[in-house]
């Protein structure tokens, strides 16, 4: 079980569960969970809440049932010019913002380079803290340059326990995964476990993605779940 599992969804991202952040935040007390972070789909996702959810959090209680509670959102990339679905004035208000691709708000494209720049430019976005499941098959990427990137903007790669998943929707996300992982190992730069959990019943539980950060010997230093949460959300690291 993670201390912290930041990737988490409600009700309001509009599938996948009818949970609320109370039922969220009883379960990570339940669990043992310390930190849980709410991440909901912004706006262009089909049936997901409007920017007036995610700007009124700023007046959510920070700790619920002895959980400290994170309110923040999983911004949808909307094209190779790293363009997110929720403005700026709201992400400064949060405490994080994941960004992501997902089928349904960035047109399917098999294009490496066009995906690859996508990501590229949404780290610019110095409210980007996250990138999410960057091991989505349906989206090639040159995951050595993703990387990099990643170190410069001192953005985190998640690895993705739904994209582990085998019967996961994002292809076979594994070996993307490992590639990824390994390039954080040779920089010695972290990462962080994600439960992507839509709903109570996987918050803090990531046995995939545990097994693959022992296969290659991944130092718990350095998988921030392990780490106080400012660490995260305060990262800062010296450009290589």
């Amino acid at each position: 079980m993670l201390p912290m599992d930041i990737h988490t969804h409600t009700a309001a991202s509009g599938h996948g569960t009818n949970h609320t952040i109370t039922d969220m935040a009883k379960a990570a007390c339940r669990k043992g969970i310390l930190t849980l972070g709410i991440s909901d789909h912004g706006p262009a996702t089909p049936g997901a809440c409007r920017e007036s959810y995610f700007r009124s959090l700023h007046i959510a209680p920070k700790e619920r049932f002895g959980v400290h509670l994170l309110y923040g959102a999983e911004a949808n990339i909307l094209d190779e010019h790293g363009n997110l679905d929720i403005s700026e004035d709201i992400l400064s208000g949060l405490d994080f913002c994941i960004a992501s691709i997902h089928a349904n708000t960035f047109r399917p494209h098999s294009n490496m380079e066009t995906n690859t720049a996508a990501y590229l430019n949404a780290m610019k976005n110095p409210h980007v803290k996250i990138i999410g499941h960057v091991d989505d098959a349906h989206f090639p990427v040159d995951l050595y340059r993703v990387t990099q990137a990643a170190i410069h903007n001192n953005v985190i790669l998640e690895v993705n326990e739904v994209s582990l998943s085998p019967d996961g929707y994002r292809g076979n996300a594994r070996p993307n995964t490992f590639t990824f992982l390994q390039l954080c190992l040779q920089a010695r730069y972290p990462i962080l476990l994600s439960s992507d959990s839509h709903g109570i019943n996987r918050i803090g539980e990531v046995p995939r993605s545990l097994e693959l950060v022992k296969e290659i010997s991944f130092p718990r230093e350095l998988i921030w779940n392990h780490q106080p949460a400012d660490t995260l959300l305060n990262f800062r690291r010296c450009v290589l």
